[in-house]
């Protein structure tokens, strides 16, 4: 993909090339990347700040928004973005979701920065300076503002593999959460390719105060479902879930990373699980939709996943609570 549209990008490269030479910054084919979040990109050391006649401030690093404002204009990219002659500048990537320079911004801070325009204030941001976006009429990349990922497409052999992880609002407080997302801290999604078979994993875990108590002790539980998709056949042929058990250092660990994270480092390398049930056979996609809903019970992050949006008794709530005057 990334080859592809960098070779229908070539003119805006070649010119991009040019006017960074102008500037004394001189780039190669190299130079420039692409990915689905961020388009086109051009990147070296102080380009951004060898395109600006802006200076950011000398004590702190920070660019005056006002100062920006004077040579930049705001981007139809919305929050993050100021569109200059050619290119297109963005805030610095520790903005991001987990800080990382390919993610998109986390919420909902950038939205919330971009939106401010009290009279008297003085309001100053740091730049991504090493990189700029050249695209300047691409698409923007849209994500709900609790979750990333690969999103999901019923056509199961077209879903990109990745790591998905949803999380409840960030604005609902911890009783919010409790009473309409059944206490889920966040939900995770995993889809991995080998061969004809997609491999599906997804793994629920709780806020911190839900713990179950075993014979040997109290544990945070999790349920979890794994699945494996003929794409031949166009059917899955395998279906189960399980209940894990994380001991507190499992789970802090796990909590905000993803099916990535291995556990090498405790004592045992997968946390204590008991399968619940399992299906081997033809199952449909919308049956392993429907069963894969309702197993997260009064969890909607699943439900979200699935179809683009909580369910309708979910937004009226959070609408709201939204509406009530701040306490």
């Amino acid at each position: 993909m990334e080859t592809g549209e960098l070779r229908i990008a070539a003119g805006q490269l070649q010119a991009f090339k040019k006017l960074a030479k102008i500037k004394g910054v001189l780039l190669t084919d190299a130079s420039f990347r692409y990915a689905p979040l961020m388009g086109v990109t051009a990147s070296a050391p102080g380009l951004l700040r060898a395109l600006l006649d802006v200076e950011p401030n000398g004590r702190d690093g920070l660019y005056s928004w006002a100062e920006l404002m004077k040579s930049l204009q705001p981007s139809n990219f919305g929050g993050g973005c100021f569109r200059g002659d050619g290119f297109i500048a963005m805030a610095h990537p520790c903005f991001r979701r987990q800080m990382q320079p390919g993610n998109n911004w986390a919420p909902m801070f950038i939205d919330l920065f971009w939106a401010i325009g009290n009279a008297g204030l003085e309001k100053s941001v740091a730049l991504d300076e090493d990189r700029v976006r050249i695209d300047l009429e691409g698409l923007m990349y849209a994500e709900a503002d609790t979750w990333y990922g690969p999103p999901f497409n019923r056509e199961i052999s077209q879903i990109a593999p990745g790591n998905v992880k949803l999380r409840p609002p960030v604005d609902l407080t911890d009783s919010h959460v409790r009473m309409y997302f059944s206490g889920a801290y966040c939900t995770d999604v995993k889809w991995s390719n080998a061969g004809d078979i997609k491999t599906f994993q997804a793994l629920e875990l709780k806020t911190e105060e839900v713990r179950l108590e075993l014979s040997d002790g109290l544990y945070h539980p999790a349920r979890y479902l794994h699945a494996e998709f003929d794409t031949q056949r166009g059917t899955f042929r395998h279906f189960d879930g399980a209940v894990q058990y994380l001991t507190d250092a499992e789970y802090r660990a796990r909590r905000d990373s993803d099916f990535s994270m291995t556990y090498k480092s405790m004592q045992h390398v997968k946390p204590r699980s008991q399968k619940v049930f399992k299906l081997n056979g033809a199952i449909e996609v919308d049956t392993w939709v429907e069963l894969s809903s309702h197993f997260f019970a009064g969890n909607p992050l699943m439900f979200e996943y699935f179809n683009g949006s909580y369910p309708g008794h979910v937004l009226d709530i959070l609408e709201r609570l939204r509406a009530l005057p701040a306490s």
